[in-house]
C-alpha cells in the first residue's frame, strides 16, 4: 500500500487545518473516553510525548482553549502551517529532544505534575513486525515511565503502541497503575495497521 497518497483522513486534516490524519484518532478516543472532562471547571494539564508534527497538540489547544496548560517534546520541530499562532501561546510550551533521554525527561517534568499524558509516538520502521513491535514497546514503556511519576493522581494517559505478544502484559501493568486500562483502535488508523492505542484512566496514586 502507497501510504502517502492521499485518503480521506488525509484530505480532511488538510481540510480541517491540521498537519496529520492523527487528530482523527485523537479525537475519537478523546470522545469515546473523556480524557478532556476534567477541564469543564479548571485548567488541564496536558504532556504531549513525540508530538510531531503537532496534530494532537493543535487538537487540544483548539477544543480547550485557555482551559488547558500543553507541553509537548519531540526531536522534530512542530509544524507551524496551521497553528494560527497557538504554538506562541502562554499556554504552550515545546522541548525539541528525545523523550527517552534522562535530560529531556527531566526537563519535561519539572513543569508537572500533569493532569493527561498522550502520545502517539512511534519508532522508526524496519518492516520486520516483530522488530518494529519491540521498539514500539519499548517507547512505551519510556512514556509509561513519565506517567508513574508525573502524572497526578486521577490523571488520565493514551499510548500508541503496535500489537505484539507482549501488548497483553503491558496492558496488565497499565491496569494496575490506572483504575481501568483499554486498548482501542480509532477508525482512522489504515486497516493494515497494526497499530493500537492503550488508554490508562484514573491513576491509582
Amino acid at each position: 500500500m502507497n501510504y502517502q497518497k492521499p485518503d480521506y483522513w488525509a484530505d480532511r486534516a488538510r481540510k480541517e487545518a491540521y498537519p496529520a490524519r492523527s487528530v482523527y484518532k485523537l479525537k475519537e478516543i478523546e470522545e469515546k473516553f473523556g480524557l478532556f472532562k476534567r477541564a469543564v471547571s479548571g485548567t488541564l494539564h496536558i504532556l504531549d510525548l513525540g508530538a510531531a508534527p503537532g496534530s494532537w497538540s493543535l487538537y487540544s489547544l483548539r477544543k480547550l482553549h485557555v482551559r488547558c496548560t500543553l507541553t509537548a517534546a519531540d526531536l522534530n520541530e512542530l509544524s507551524r502551517q496551521y497553528d494560527a499562532g497557538l504554538f506562541d501561546g502562554d499556554n504552550f510550551s515545546f522541548i525539541q529532544g528525545d523523550i527517552t533521554r534522562t535530560e529531556t525527561r527531566e526537563a519535561l517534568l519539572l513543569r508537572g505534575p500533569f493532569d493527561l499524558m498522550m502520545s502517539d509516538a512511534a519508532p522508526s520502521t524496519t518492516g520486520n513486525r516483530q522488530v518494529d513491535t519491540c521498539r514500539s514497546l519499548d517507547l512505551a514503556e519510556a512514556v509509561l515511565t513519565y506517567a508513574e511519576s508525573g502524572l497526578k493522581r486521577g490523571g488520565n494517559l493514551v499510548l500508541k503502541v503496535f500489537q505484539g505478544s507482549e501488548t497483553v502484559d503491558f496492558l496488565k501493568r497499565i491496569r494496575s497503575i490506572f483504575f481501568a486500562g483499554k486498548t482501542f483502535k480509532p477508525e482512522a488508523c489504515r486497516p493494515t495497521s497494526f497499530e493500537t492505542y492503550i488508554i490508562g484512566l484514573g491513576k491509582l496514586k
